[in-house]
């Protein structure tokens, strides 16, 4: 009987693969989606009672999985990916995947703005500013690639339609903390949803550009540390290998390992343990940042920011007594510091952030999010403090790259917030994150336009083995642990002191490196 069905199944595979064009990313010919529908519906019974889907065809002993193939896959739906693929030539095909949906990525959570040199009077200052924050551990050239790509950057999402702040015609700078000047554009207080939906509906718009919902990878194709691709798996639990020319990892930091952070909870870093378990070069694992100003809730889940630029625009901190006890414009983790320390005092789980002296007309207008969010959690920042409390935020390290965005595996690539090029050091400056991760997202495209055109499809290729992802669940954990150790091996070889943050669901403890008197990372 199985042995019919089996028969039965291989021979509706090879036909649904021949009419609909299964081993390819795209359906070229768009009818023959009727022709899928048509099959799905005759086989639907069959497939679902025997749960064939989860059957793969024996060859040489190994689980076999299906395999796709594109020019470039990226893994990430933030700025940076899209960025990049928006840089890559429609005649090169690109497929982007992303865990949960589009818009579900850190970039889209970016309140305060993104750096822009405003001239060239202006350009020590801002080298300076990034360094000082950084505590002069910054790679100097990337500092100086990001600050002097930043006005094309600038130029190029005013072409695609991103809406900046302006006045009388003129863009608007916010200044924020860590800034000698301002020099921030920004959309209200959502300039990273503006940004990133911009771009992701500009992706939309091109035919060499497919975009997987829901989509998580496993892990990547690799041979002779060479990357051939991904191994991925779909809402439905489908596992397939998509073999790239070229891969970009565009997958985020590493926030929803922690029990209070500003991230989406479904970003943990799993490329970092999918790059330790190949041999790739990693760097700083233990850079990661805190934010000073979150809104404090007993709720569980990700935490709201309030953006450093209701600081830069006067807002101030207080302590239980309502008396001012630090400087608000200082670098993120030099206030950190500060916070923490008067919430020891006061024994107190939060400070207070006063807005008063900011005009309630221009809270209602440059950060009306911000306002909403707060009258939700029963506090009117135009008439009252608001409790706020640090929590993780960003990651300064990350997947070592060169200027270009390449690893230390050919033929794979690295932006946004899993690279680390050395342009943040040990603590970023406030707006640099969009600003950094489109600058090395758009030279990541540039080189490999530069070299696909000599780089063929590798037949030798397998498909992944099966049973290597039997049990997802368990690999999820094994990564966790991966990221864990790596932070706690960086972390014992800078010999830091520390505090602890739990993580949930977890025996283990996340220890978060806390620098006294120099930084919180």
């Amino acid at each position: 009987m199985s042995y019919t069905i089996s028969i039965y199944v291989r021979i509706m595979s090879v036909i649904l693969s021949g009419m609909i064009g299964k081993g390819d990313v795209l359906v070229k010919n768009q009818h023959l989606c009727y022709t899928r529908i048509i099959m799905g519906i005759l086989c639907q019974s069959v497939f679902s009672v025997f749960d064939l889907e989860k059957i793969r065809w024996k060859r040489d002993g190994r689980m076999e999985i299906n395999m796709k193939r594109t020019d470039v896959v990226i893994i990430g739906t933030g700025a940076a990916g899209l960025y990049c693929a928006l840089h890559i030539p429609e005649e090169i095909n690109v497929l982007m995947i992303t865990k949960e949906a589009f818009d579900q990525s850190d970039s889209f959570l970016a309140q305060g703005g993104m750096c822009m040199l405003r001239d060239e009077e202006d350009y020590e200052g801002y080298f300076e500013d990034t360094m000082r924050a950084g505590h002069y551990e910054n790679d100097k050239k990337s500092v100086e690639v990001m600050i002097r790509s930043s006005q094309d950057v600038a130029k190029e999402l005013l072409a695609y339609g991103v809406d900046f702040n302006r006045e009388n015609g003129k863009l608007v700078f916010t200044r924020e903390g860590g800034h000698s000047r301002p020099r921030i554009l920004f959309h209200e207080d959502v300039t990273g949803k503006e940004i990133t939906g911009t771009l992701y509906e500009n992706a939309k718009k091109r035919k060499n550009i497919t975009i997987l919902e829901y989509t998580a990878m496993l892990d990547i194709l690799e041979k002779d540390n060479c990357c051939y691709g991904i191994v991925m798996q779909d809402q439905d639990g489908t596992i397939e290998s998509v073999q790239a020319k070229y891969t970009v990892f565009a997958c985020g930091g590493l926030g929803g390992l922690y029990r209070h952070s500003t991230n989406f909870r479904h970003i943990t870093g799993d490329a970092l343990a999918i790059a330790k378990k190949h041999a790739i070069t990693l760097e700083h694992v233990d850079y990661i940042q805190i934010h000073p100003t979150t809104l404090y809730s007993e709720k569980p889940g990700r935490r709201f920011l309030i953006s450093e630029s209701v600081r830069g625009e006067g807002a101030i901190l207080l302590n239980k007594k309502k008396e001012r006890f630090c400087n608000e414009l200082l670098p993120r983790d030099v206030v950190t510091a500060e916070i923490k320390k008067q919430m020891a005092a006061d024994n107190m789980p939060y400070v207070w952030l006063s807005m008063e002296r900011i005009p309630k007309e221009e809270i209602e207008t440059h950060f009306p999010n911000i306002l909403q969010r707060c009258l939700e959690e029963g506090y009117d920042p135009t008439k009252e403090c608001i409790p706020v409390v640090p929590a993780q935020h960003y990651f300064m390290g990350g997947i070592k790259v060169d200027l270009s965005s390449k690893t230390s595996m050919n033929r794979l690539y690295a932006v946004g917030e899993i690279s680390c090029n050395g342009v943040h050091g040990k603590n970023r400056l406030a707006s640099n994150s969009l600003l950094e991760s489109m600058v090395f997202a758009k030279r990541a495209a540039q080189a490999i336009c530069g070299e696909i055109k000599t780089v063929t499809f590798d037949d030798t290729i397998k498909e992944a083995d099966a049973a290597s992802y039997a049990n997802i669940e368990k690999l999820k954990e094994e990564y966790k642990k991966i990221v864990l150790d790596e932070i706690e091996r960086d972390r014992v070889k800078a010999g830091d002191v520390i505090m602890q943050y739990e993580l949930p669901g977890s025996e283990k403890t996340l220890k978060v490196i806390y620098y006294i008197n120099e930084r919180v990372c």
